[in-house]
């Protein structure tokens, strides 16, 4: 995988809710969905990569469009400069794994 700049999280609870935030988060700025995770029990994880700028006002405007629906956000982190090693693990919930092939 190659190495970016940052990648930002937000996980919350339900479809709806993570779509909305998905949504807000690449309309706030040059950021690319890289993919999600349903973790357990309707909690989801979202995941974005772009500069370290990009990726705090995108996680802030996603955590924002949560709270406006009235639901909760469970958790919400930039991490700049991500070591290559955290690669092994995005991956593995990257849109091209995640999705099928056509």
């Amino acid at each position: 995988m190659e190495r970016y700049e940052a990648i930002g999280m937000i996980e919350t609870f339900g479809l709806v809710f993570v779509l909305e935030a998905a949504d807000a988060m690449c309309k706030a700025a040059d950021v690319e969905l890289i993919g999600y995770e349903n973790v357990a029990s309707g909690y989801i994880s979202v995941i974005v990569q772009g500069d370290v700028g990009a990726c705090r006002t995108a996680v802030d405007a996603g955590v924002k469009a949560v709270e406006n629906m009235g639901a909760e956000v469970y958790s919400s982190v930039v991490i700049p400069r991500p070591h290559q090693d955290l690669g092994k693990i995005v991956k593995r919930y990257s849109l091209t794994n995640l999705l099928p092939e056509e």
